[in-house]
């Protein structure tokens, strides 16, 4: 029996997955992503240990730095899309990170040094306060802004919306196309100017924004869930009698696990969580569940609860063979898992070599188009060499959102195609193509 699921569940239970126990206080459990790493970056997870490598994926919860190097550049996902990316020779703390009674999401960054933009998207649920110098900016509606810290000034430009900077010389408003440049050694004395200097890091906060809105879906009915944007770029979605929906990296082969790359993290009062390597690995580790289908190898199946912090991720259906990953008895540790090559693409002008059995690993975000017939390449010889490219690429086939007349799922499986468009995804059934869709509702059909 073929279960389809419409994208308006996905919203209505995605809204379900970040309410709070109305019965805890504030809750300090609640973690943000690191969603991109490019060259060198730390980061100071308080766990007393001070600064450390920076990976793709590490959860950053209440009282973390994270400082970028000479050539590092980073980003940080919030749970409603907004994004928080640092230019390099910068440093940013977080001060809070809190889940209150009522389900708003207390959030507070601190700009300590260098430059950072934050692109707000504006959540029902999500309070945000932007500190630089004894400036604060608390954010009520959608707004793009950057912030440039330096010894003795700081400059605030706003690309989109209005902001209001409160500090020791008044509130100050800045609208959209404005700046304002507070002078740090006189009491934050402001002055403003009707237009936004570009900057050098101005592009890549730019590529990076639209990566998130090529790849990712927003409607009225369905909000953003962290993650999904890489979930639609390094892999794709189909549907499977008796399972539903489920989804699978690109370049996974039969034999590829999800637990072949990655490493265990230690944080006080939290205990261990899993930290995936795979540059889509986050959403999949924290909800749901990773099935095996016989004959066909690992695939994602959406669940029915958003599990946040996840000591050990949900597995089903294992074969017999298969080791359960399990976190180290001694508190305090960083163990690093490599049960498999890393197989890191290889480029040579604009062209990149990828090896099956990468699973996404090494693949610049947005820079390759249709990795879905580049997988298919690959599985048949063992490697492909698509061309590599300077923007962020579109979509090979349109992002499925369905109409809200569409909630019991009308979309084929199996090779078929989406807005007249065909895709390279594989489907456990087909051997082909699948339908390239947009992340499910949780399905309803049982684990095997």
């Amino acid at each position: 029996m073929k279960i389809k699921i419409g994208l308006l569940s996905l919203g209505l239970a995605l809204a379900c997955f970040f309410v709070p126990n109305v019965a805890s206080a504030d809750s300090q459990v609640r973690i943000v992503r690191l969603s991109q790493v490019e060259g060198a970056a730390r980061i100071d997870r308080n766990t007393g240990s001070g600064f450390e490598r920076a990976f793709l994926n590490i959860p950053i919860t209440q009282g973390t730095k994270i400082q970028t190097q000479a050539d590092g550049r980073v980003e940080v996902e919030f749970e409603d899309g907004t994004t928080l990316r640092l230019a390099p020779q910068s440093l940013v703390e977080f001060p809070e990170l809190a889940l209150r009674d009522d389900g708003n999401k207390v959030s507070v960054v601190k700009i300590l040094e260098g430059t950072a933009y934050l692109d707000y998207v504006g959540g029902k649920t999500s309070n945000l306060t932007l500190s630089f110098g004894q400036e604060n900016i608390q954010f009520t509606k959608a707004a793009h802004v950057r912030v440039q810290m330096r010894d003795t000034d700081a400059t605030l430009a706003v690309f989109k919306g209005e902001v209001s900077a409160a500090g020791p010389a008044g509130t100050v408003e800045v609208s959209s196309k404005h700046s304002a440049n507070f002078n740090l050694a006189d009491g934050d004395q402001v002055t403003l100017a009707k237009e936004v200097t570009p900057i050098e890091f101005d592009s890549w906060d730019k590529q990076q924004g639209q990566y998130q809105k090529n790849y990712n879906v927003r409607s009225s009915y369905a909000p953003y869930a962290y993650g999904v944007s890489d979930l639609n770029y390094y892999g794709s979605f189909f549907d499977y009698p008796g399972y539903g929906t489920m989804w699978r990296p690109y370049f996974a082969s039969a034999g590829w696990s999800p637990f072949s790359n990655g490493g265990w993290y230690w944080y006080p009062n939290f205990g261990y969580t899993w930290v995936s390597a795979y540059p889509w690995g986050w959403m999949p580790y924290r909800y749901g569940a990773w099935s095996f289908v016989p004959g066909f190898g690992w695939a994602w199946q959406p669940g029915t609860r958003w599990s946040g912090w996840s000591p050990i991720p949900h597995v089903v259906n294992a074969p017999k063979q298969f080791v359960m990953p399990r976190p180290p008895s001694t508190p305090g540790q960083t163990v690093a898992v490599n049960r498999a090559p890393l197989n890191e693409p290889a480029g040579t002008g604009n062209k990149l070599t990828i090896r099956n059995d990468s699973a996404g690993i090494g693949i610049p975000r947005g820079k390759v188009s249709d990795l879905g017939r580049a997988s298919l390449q690959a599985q048949k010889n063992g490697m492909a060499t698509p061309s590599m490219h300077s923007g962020v690429v579109r979509p090979s086939a349109p992002v499925f959102t369905p109409s809200p007349g569409m909630r019991g799922g009308m979309q084929p499986h199996g090779m078929g195609s989406v807005g007249g468009m065909r895709s390279g995804g594989v489907s456990p059934h087909s051997g082909g193509g699948s339908s390239r869709r947009s992340a499910p509702a949780p399905s309803g059909a049982p684990h095997r």
